[in-house]
């Protein structure tokens, strides 16, 4: 009979979900000598995390965190909620000795992320921030191609997250559009996971200048009362102010000398999640687009003069990490795959007692680059890192 690891998640809405589904599929595609078992699920409204967890079947549910972390019969805590509440949790957690599976953005501040990263180092207990865009196998063949020198020596990154889910100015003034629970708009959100595949492909982030923009700056109040979606029902007719920004632009220098850029923003219309980048190199270069993510485009100036171009990469097949656990090629895996992938090797850390990317470590990296790039914006002047 394998070994099992049961699993407690906190958080049962988007990212409960998505996590849920890695969980139960992961060894049910993958060869895993450690099981996970979905121990318990909590969240404070009783009625909901229960028929989150009879759906998603979860064995039992708790609606107070503290008791969850502490329940003996729980090894890994998932953190499956927004970022203001990562850091009191992640604490306990580490502090009871249970592994951390956590949702980016880290935490609020690089202080925050100092002090979860302490403790769970001094705790020895495996901590994973799930940047999941780093486990889809076309960035992880890319990242493969940069180091077996495909592209040579890096000289541009240009990066774009893009969505328009607040563009109408109707859109009420959810806890994303707050400061005292984002800590910043899409700089936080979005760029969080630009600058991890940065920091992931191409090096670590010397200065950065930035510039943010707020276009609509109050909202309507949502009834906190209502259930189900957001709707004009929903909404009183108080208005509150956003104090978040609505767009941010980057430039940043990195130690090995490349210069790259980042765009995040939820005001272009038409894009629903687009995180696309493009690498320039020596050698050749490379560009993704997170809504065609089983495609790479490969540019090799080694190929005969008159034959060069850009060429598409499918990466389905089984060169390409992670997909031979899944179908014949060409037979293309989605958003929710990644997740998977991330809990396989979750699992497998914790099992052999050793470290996972992103870490901590790396999160507390992310949050410094994005503070940064919101003092740059606020003095007007290059930030250091």
């Amino acid at each position: 009979m394998k070994k099992q690891l049961n699993v407690g998640i906190v958080g049962y809405k988007f990212m409960g979900r998505a996590h849920s589904n890695a969980w139960k599929k992961a060894p049910l595609f993958f060869d895993m000598p450690v099981t996970p078992v979905l121990k318990a699920a909590c969240g404070r409204n009783e009625e909901s995390v229960r028929e989150f967890a009879d759906n998603w079947g979860w064995e039992d549910i708790e609606t107070d965190w503290q008791k969850l972390v502490t329940r003996p019969d729980i090894d890994i805590i998932d953190i499956a909620l927004p970022q203001n509440l990562h850091y009191e949790i992640a604490l306990a957690a580490a502090k009871a000795g249970k592994h951390i599976f956590c949702e980016k953005p880290l935490s609020m501040t690089s202080v925050q992320a100092e002090e979860m990263l302490k403790v769970c180092e001094e705790n020895k207990v495996t901590h994973y921030l799930n940047h999941n865009y780093r486990r889809t196998p076309a960035v992880a063949h890319a990242k493969k191609m940069i180091e077996d020198g495909k592209i040579g020596r890096i000289f541009h990154w240009r990066c774009a997250y893009q969505q328009d889910w607040i563009v109408d100015p109707a859109f009420p003034l959810t806890w994303q559009l707050r400061k005292e629970t984002a800590q910043a708009g899409p700089q936080w959100d979005l760029n969080s996971h630009a600058v991890d595949l940065a920091h992931f492909l191409v090096g670590d982030i010397d200065t950065v200048s930035c510039l943010t923009a707020n276009f609509i700056k109050e909202r309507p109040i949502a009834d906190e009362n209502a259930s189900g979606s957001l709707s004009a029902t929903s909404l009183g007719t108080e208005m509150g102010e956003v104090t978040v920004d609505d767009a941010a632009l980057m430039m940043v220098t990195f130690k090995n000398g490349a210069v790259g850029s980042f765009e995040a923003t939820r005001f272009a219309s038409g894009r629903k999640n687009r995180l696309t980048f493009e690498i320039y190199g020596s050698e050749g270069s490379i560009t993704f687009d997170l809504e065609r993510m089983n495609e790479l485009q490969y540019f090799s100036r080694n190929d005969a003069e008159g034959d060069q171009g850009f060429r598409t990469i499918l990466a389905t097949e089984a060169a390409h990490p992670y997909a031979n656990n899944w179908w014949p090629a060409g037979h293309i895996i989605g958003y929710e795959h990644a997740f998977v992938h991330a809990v396989v090797d979750f699992v497998d850390a914790v099992e052999k007692g050793i470290s996972i990317k992103p870490d901590f470590s790396d999160g507390l990296k992310i949050i410094q680059v994005l503070e940064a790039g919101l003092r740059s914006a606020e003095t007007k002047q290059q930030v250091q890192l």
